[in-house]
């Protein structure tokens, strides 16, 4: 065998191995290929370790209560027993007050003293009244007594009668009228006839508005104050006519004024049974929380409970979206390849529904076990990162 047949010998040996070996790798990047490319399409892989990384939690679908929410603007109101306009039934001239519009008042006490001469009259015929009254009630007692015994004619004694009854609705007609003007009867004696009288806080509150000053002449037409009871307080929410089926009796209501993040409370009270000619109608609720910067009259923005009913629900964060899809990752297996520990996780498309404080309802396919099927319900991002990043986390 010659040099240079030798060398072509060997150079050949080594040209072929390296043939061999090129196949060789060839054929395990084709296998590895054909591995990667049998992974069905909605499942995903992760290493136990980039699970970790990933923050992958598992849990499980529960029924939950989920309320769905409908926006809606109004007023805060109150009822018209909380709300008192005051007058003077007979008037007169203001002689003091000392109230400012902000002012809290009590019930019962006194806003303003009115003077009038009339005050003056109607005190005296009815103690003239009064003591007429009196006489008249021995005579009829006295006659009565005196018919029985044949004494006196029965004519006499009706037209004693009639005197009586009389004097009888002319005293019970001068006590409403005292009761009126804020004077009590039974307190009326001769020395105490009085040309004022107090105006009185039907109720307790702030007073509103003031319409007098001393000396001002008021008739009984006049309002003379406003007084506003904020400790029931109403609010009065404008709907459209799309939403009359949403909202009922009971059904609560967070509502928030002046753009403030403090959260106030009310529950629908009445719903209303008109439609308004710009296709709108109201609905009533009943301020529950104590809001003490709340008055009549704001504005207000609310939220409407508009259902509790038990439904499918994962957390929030175990929905992504894929295509415009919707999908939750449910745990499929866990295996080892290569010595390395693996967990797949198959994509399930779902439907989303009410969402209510971190809980969305989801509507899951009809061959789905919501009592075995694990759900990843932290990291479902990660995941579906992996998925589309193939390479970045899953293998």
């Amino acid at each position: 065998m010659t040099k240079y047949s030798l060398i072509s010998k060997l150079f050949f040996s080594i040209i072929l191995l390296a043939l061999i070996s090129c196949n060789g790798r060839s054929k395990s990047t084709e296998e590895s290929k054909e591995v990667e490319e049998n992974l069905p399409e909605d499942i995903v892989e992760m290493r136990t370790d980039q699970q970790k990384l990933a923050g992958i939690e598992m849990g499980y679908v529960q029924l939950r209560s989920l309320s769905a929410t409908l926006k809606v603007n109004g007023l805060v109101s109150t009822s018209p027993q909380n709300l008192a306009t005051v007058c003077m039934p007979m008037g007169g001239f203001v002689k003091s007050t000392l109230l400012l519009p902000g002012s809290s008042v009590s019930k019962g006490q006194t806003l303003a003293i009115i003077e009038n001469q009339d005050f003056i009259d109607i005190q005296q015929n009815y103690l003239e009244a009064k003591n007429k009254l009196e006489f008249a009630e021995s005579e009829f007692k006295r006659h009565s007594e005196l018919y029985k015994e044949d004494v006196y004619s029965k004519q006499n004694v009706q037209e004693v009668t009639a005197n009586y009854k009389s004097l009888q609705a002319q005293v019970k007609a001068f006590e409403q009228k005292l009761l009126l003007i804020g004077i009590n009867p039974t307190d009326l004696q001769e020395n105490n006839i009085s040309r004022t009288v107090p105006v009185i806080s039907p109720i307790n509150g702030y007073v509103k508005s003031v319409n007098v000053n001393i000396g001002k002449y008021v008739s009984p037409s006049d309002v003379l104050f406003e007084i506003v009871n904020s400790d029931k307080l109403l609010l009065e929410l404008t709907l459209f006519e799309k939403d009359a089926d949403k909202v009922s009796v009971g059904q609560k209501i967070r509502f928030f004024i002046n753009n403030e993040t403090d959260q106030h409370d009310a529950i629908v009270y009445q719903t209303g049974k008109l439609i308004n000619s710009d296709r709108t109608y109201k609905v009533f609720a009943n301020v529950i929380s104590t809001c003490k910067n709340v008055l009549p009259g704001m504005y207000v923005n609310a939220i409407i409970e508009t259902s509790g009913n038990q439904v499918l629900s994962l957390p929030s964060d175990a929905i992504v979206t894929f295509d415009d899809k919707d999908y939750i990752f449910v745990f499929e297996k866990d295996k080892v390849e290569s010595g390395n520990p693996f967990t797949e996780y198959r994509m399930v498309q779902v439907q989303k529904g009410v969402n209510d404080e971190g809980f969305m309802e989801v509507v899951l396919p009809q061959n789905f076990d919501v009592k075995t099927s694990k759900v990843v319900i932290k990291g479902a991002y990660n995941l579906l990162s992996a998925k589309k990043n193939a390479g970045e986390m899953a293998c």
